[in-house]
């Protein structure tokens, strides 16, 4: 494996709004540290698990422990967490995200203190742990693992969806049902740890605020599709960040708010995110390498500019039905819906969902070619890559390369074979696109 300097893991960002996203994740650890010290309660949390809008409600600080493995990775501060995971037994295969949180969480443990000098202070001690099953399993059983090392109590959160050959007029009901008493269950557990009862009237305004600020964003990334390119992908796996880990705020819809002026400017403007923009590229599965995120540089250097991407994309907007107020129940609701939008369209095409997302990109940003990163600890999200990128060909002849390495641990990277897998992949999009033109 090649050295990286340390200064080149983070990639070169074309807008402004994305740069104040640093401070941002620096202040969510810091108000973590504070409440640590002041008693007040706090949760280790899972991503995309819809319950963000419930710990804001009932004034629970979160800890988005993925999170914290990918900011470890992009400060290459990883290892030695992950080191630490893997002597106590953990397998190199098990989540980069997990392995890393186990390991920050194992060092703790022995030496009575946050290890010296982790990543914008560490993580704070939780009072409960969230876990989820929504995505992969290691979620489930990541937390109950640090019983091993925290004494603190667990509520593992479910989130359950039908298969894509599913009728959802037939099975919607029993799925929503189903997940309501997930979210009752949730809020009780919480109600018994904090002492407090859960304020609906302001998690219903809370569930305003975040359903604005999703549709903010989305129409900001509908933008994207201007030619130029204004937003690479480098700022969207900034950009992303309050959402996934701050919805509900009214300084979060600001922020997409302001995000959305820029980018329109930069349109209005033609603003490109290079000097030439000679080929547009999707990031059409898997997470980023959080530990070398200046290689989307490194396409620019070639002419190419990944103007979207389909991984921690915006939820959007979904139609609860009329007459659902209560907001566990829009919860409930919106939770189905948002992980089935594409279920229908799917059914009548593809099969797949996430094909579906890719060949609406392709078709309306004008995609030359996408890349997607297998990664060896996350089988969530390579799991079918394959599968899909050619179920994809079917209908979209572009060239496709597939990266391989992992989301956090950098054992798995090469830069050299990266940059020659690129440099031949940008050689095909090339003569692709020249040939189309012919």
């Amino acid at each position: 494996m090649e050295e990286t300097p340390r200064e080149k893991t983070t990639a070169v960002k074309a807008t402004d709004t994305s740069k104040r996203v640093r401070s941002i994740v620096k202040s969510y650890y810091m108000r973590a540290q504070e409440a640590s010290e002041k008693g007040a309660p706090i949760a280790y949390c899972m991503v995309a698990s819809c319950y963000d809008e419930i710990l804001l409600a009932m004034d629970v600080v979160p800890i988005w422990t993925e999170n914290y493995g990918g900011l470890c990775a992009a400060k290459r501060d990883a290892e030695r967490f992950i080191l630490k995971a893997e002597a106590e037994g953990y397998s190199n295969v098990i989540c980069g995200y997990a392995r890393c949180g186990i390991g920050f969480d194992i060092l703790r443990h022995e030496l009575g203190h946050i290890p010296p000098e982790s990543p914008d202070g560490g993580m704070a001690r939780p009072s409960m742990l969230l876990g989820s099953s929504a995505v992969c399993d290691p979620r489930y059983k990541w937390y109950q693992s640090l019983g091993r090392y925290l004494d603190t109590p667990i509520y593992n959160f479910d989130i359950v969806v039908p298969p894509i050959d599913a009728n959802l007029a037939d099975v919607k009901e029993y799925y929503v049902k189903y997940q309501l008493e997930q979210f009752k269950g949730l809020v009780t557990f919480i109600e018994r740890q904090t002492g407090k009862k859960m304020d609906y009237d302001r998690l219903s305004e809370i569930l305003d605020i975040a359903d604005e600020t999703n549709q903010v964003w989305l129409d900001c990334y509908k933008l994207r599709s201007a030619i130029p390119g204004p937003m690479p992908s480098q700022d969207h796996f900034s950009t992303f960040v309050p959402a996934f880990y701050g919805i509900g705020t009214k300084e979060t819809l600001d922020f997409y708010r302001e995000l959305y002026n820029e980018v329109k400017y930069r349109v209005d403007n033609k603003m490109s995110t290079v000097p030439e923009e000679k080929y547009r590229l999707l990031w059409a599965g898997g997470l980023p390498p959080w530990h070398t995120m200046w290689i989307f540089n490194y396409f620019e250097s070639r002419g190419g500019v990944f103007v979207m991407d389909t991984t921690y994309g915006p939820w959007g907007t979904v139609e609860v039905p009329k007459g659902i107020t209560h907001p566990l129940e829009r919860l409930a609701w919106r939770t189905f819906l948002r992980w089935t939008n594409r279920y229908e369209k799917a059914q009548k095409r593809s099969g797949n969902e996430w094909v579906e997302l890719i060949l609406d990109i392709v078709d309306d940003y004008h995609i030359d070619g996408m890349a997607m990163h297998a990664t060896k600890s996350c089988r969530a999200t390579t799991m079918g890559q394959i599968h899909m990128k050619n179920l994809a060909q079917d209908y979209v002849k572009i060239p496709t390369l597939l990266l391989i390495s992992d989301i956090v641990d950098v054992r798995d990277y090469s830069e050299a074979e990266w940059k020659a897998n690129i440099n031949a992949f940008m050689e095909t999009v090339d003569s692709n696109k020249r040939g189309k033109k012919g």
